[in-house]
């Protein structure tokens, strides 16, 4: 596995050598039509599209998860990162903390959204870039370059500044990173991202690798874009425009970001509700990181319209997340895989997920951090799984699994 350069990020030269047009300036073109496949110009099969037939969902479990050898003692781990904005520094925190115990597994799939889609390639990667991972969410970027000086004041499709996101993704997103997604996509390991397609009103799944693959310019540009995409909270930055093709025809697609149409996944919908997955999922382990906080909280709740509209807006959130995890959760009972969460601890509860101060965003990347050393990081919303299927599996490792998870005895 390659390392990161240890080249100093310099975010006053991302916007000193570009100029940042607007993708939404002028007329759009129109959207595809629903009854043909639209693939990404210039990348065709980098989006997982999958209907109900077997052969379709056959070939995409194929290219995620190529059945393995029953004698083979492989492990198969899936990690599932969550939307949450600042709440990113959280996973963040978690990962960095799993390196340092070195209870951190490699994750045969990773996938993102939102907050998670930023957090994603590096987790994939895995700990040598750990140090670049914390940067992005604890070294002062995000409060800079998502502060009031890009703000909009209202004017535009979203109240920040486009350039902001873009010019906080690219420095750490650069061309050694995706030239190492690629070299682990080519031994089999998969990194998906989820966007929301306004258009067509679906989540579109990005594989990621198969972009690096690609490599060159428009391979960067692409990937960066995707990120940027998935991360785009609708009202507060502008959409990202992609160019598709479709029936022969050049359109355009608006995407937003990933959690308007799945909080978090682990792989398309689809196959979650396929029970032929057969041997492809031996011996995995799913884990899940929300980075919000979830359980309900009282408060007295003022009468003014922004604070309705956002105590509104958190509590659609925190139940769209324990719906999400309710189908994680039945996925992983069908295949008889465990299911380790982990999520902003409720004494958390103030915490402002759209501010990004970096004294607050340190404050939650330590504290799990810690968490992570311990042995209270994870929890499971089901048991263990059990019965003769379990006969045939090498125990695994468990990181910092709770006390009360443990598989019984004899």
């Amino acid at each position: 596995m390659s390392r990161p350069s240890d080249g100093k990020i310099n975010f006053q030269a991302f916007f000193r050598d570009r100029k940042m047009p607007d993708p939404l300036r002028g007329k759009r073109l129109t959207a595809p039509p629903a009854d043909l496949l639209a693939e990404a110009v210039g990348f065709p099969g980098v989006r997982l599209t999958v209907d109900q037939a077997d052969q379709a969902l056959n070939a995409v479990a194929d290219r995620l998860a190529p059945a393995r050898s029953l004698l083979g003692r492989d492990e198969f781990n899936i990690l599932a990162l969550s939307g949450g904005a600042a709440g990113g520094a959280f996973g963040a925190g978690v990962l960095t903390g799993l390196t340092k115990v070195d209870r951190r597994p490699e994750f045969a799939i990773v996938t993102g959204v939102s907050t998670g889609a930023l957090i994603a390639p590096l987790a994939f990667l895995g700990s040598a870039w750990d140090e670049r991972l914390a940067d992005a969410y604890v070294g002062g970027h995000a409060a800079e370059l998502l502060s009031l000086k890009t703000f909009t004041g209202g004017i535009g499709p979203g109240l920040f500044k486009g350039e902001g996101l873009d010019a906080l993704v690219a420095p750490f997103i650069d061309e050694i990173v995706i030239n190492a997604v690629a070299r682990e996509h080519a031994r089999g390991r998969r990194l998906l991202i989820a966007t929301t397609n306004l258009d067509s009103q679906k989540a579109t799944i990005w594989d990621m690798g198969a972009i690096a693959a690609r490599g060159g310019e428009a391979a960067v540009a692409l990937f960066r874009d995707v990120l940027v995409a998935s991360a785009s909270v609708p009202g507060l930055f502008p959409p990202r425009m992609f160019e598709v093709e479709a029936g022969g025809e050049r359109h355009q697609e608006m995407h937003v970001d990933g959690g308007v149409a799945a909080p978090l996944f682990l792989m398309p919908d689809a196959l979650l509700h396929w029970r032929n997955l057969g041997n492809r999922l031996r011996r995995g382990r799913v884990y899940v990181i929300v980075n919000t906080v979830l359980e309900p909280s009282t408060l007295s709740t003022p009468p003014g319209v922004a604070s309705i509209m956002g105590r509104s807006f958190e509590t659609m959130l925190r139940f769209s997340y324990r719906q999400a995890l309710s189908l994680a959760s039945g996925f992983c009972a069908r295949h008889n895989l465990p299911l380790s969460v982990a999520s902003i601890p409720a004494s958390f509860d103030h915490f402002n997920m759209l501010n990004f101060d970096t004294a607050a965003m340190r404050e939650i990347f330590d504290a799990a951090h810690q968490l992570a050393q311990g042995d209270q990081l994870w929890s499971s919303p089901s048991a263990e799984p059990t019965g003769w299927r379990g006969l045939f599996k090498r125990p695994l490792p468990r990181p910092a699994i709770a006390p009360d998870l443990e598989e019984p005895q004899g």
